[in-house]
């Protein structure tokens, strides 16, 4: 802790307090019925490939990847307006976590720190940011500022077909999972999509992924007898970055301060904008 003290001191902030946002939900309807797949007793022969994903119109799992998105952003919002009441510019070290609540639900929790600019007037939206203080001040010392915590969700599934049911049926040979593999790589890939979009709507550059979860299970197919749907849900979560300067390091002490107003940036950038870039943090 004491490092991560110094670190943000030595780039021109001090922490100003501990700040806490929560939310208890219950999700009672995910809008999705019938068989995930869409498959019916038409169909003849080998089933045709059958994997959907919410963000490509899914199979009717919108609410619920609504729910997902609403409840993050409820406690990240009531997080950063304890963080706006203290007089802070930001808020480092988030850390969400979720939790059986007692009387039934799931509980979100956001905690993080919030820091302050010496001599600086507070923004009037303080950003969010998941990296540690050490991290925070490389951030700022290569010349970018954290927007906010950034998310993408994606849900996918996929109906049991024949080659999926032949590979995994019992004494079946060592082989590679086709259709489960297909499953998880679409998952990511529109939970990137998602999570490109959640940047550039706050207006950001880029964004340092911190967590990338992957949740797998599978239910009891309604439609056809004696078959499976099998659902991959992914959440990746990082701080979105934008550039006040070159590159340049800042001296120790000074301050660089960034308008969080996407419009103010875009005007004040030099040159076109670029397009997103990811960075993974380590």
């Amino acid at each position: 802790m004491g490092g991560e003290f110094a670190a943000v001191c030595g780039v021109g902030f001090e922490p100003v307090g501990q700040v806490f946002g929560a939310c208890v939900y219950n999700i009672g309807y995910v809008g999705a019925s019938g068989c995930a797949g869409g498959w019916s007793g038409r169909d003849l022969g080998p089933a045709r490939a059958l994997t959907r994903v919410s963000g490509q119109g899914g199979f009717g799992v919108r609410p619920l990847v609504q729910a997902m998105y609403e409840v993050r952003q409820k406690a990240i919002g009531r997080m950063t307006a304890e963080c706006a009441a203290l007089g802070g510019h930001g808020i480092v070290g988030v850390s969400l976590t979720f939790g059986e609540f007692s009387f039934g639900g799931l509980e979100l929790q956001a905690i993080g720190t919030a820091v302050r600019g010496a001599g600086a007037p507070a923004p009037p939206h303080p950003f969010s940011s998941d990296l540690s203080g050490q991290d925070f001040a490389k951030l700022i010392r290569a010349g970018w500022v954290p927007v906010g915590l950034a998310v993408g969700i994606s849900v996918g599934a996929r109906h049991d077909d024949w080659q999926t049911s032949r590979t995994t049926a019992r004494g079946a040979p060592n082989a590679e999972v086709d259709g489960y593999t297909e499953l998880v790589n679409m998952a990511r890939q529109d939970a990137r999509v998602q999570l490109t979009a959640d940047v550039a709507r706050m207006g950001a550059e880029g964004v340092v992924v911190s967590a990338i979860d992957l949740q797998v299970h599978d239910r009891e197919c309604p439609s056809p007898a004696h078959s499976r749907d099998h659902f991959a849900e992914v959440t990746i979560i990082g701080t979105a970055i934008a550039r006040f300067s070159s590159g340049a390091v800042a001296p120790a002490g000074s301050l660089a301060i960034l308008s969080l107003d996407p419009q103010r940036r875009q005007t004040a950038r030099s040159g076109p904008p670029g397009r997103v870039t990811v960075v993974h943090s380590s």
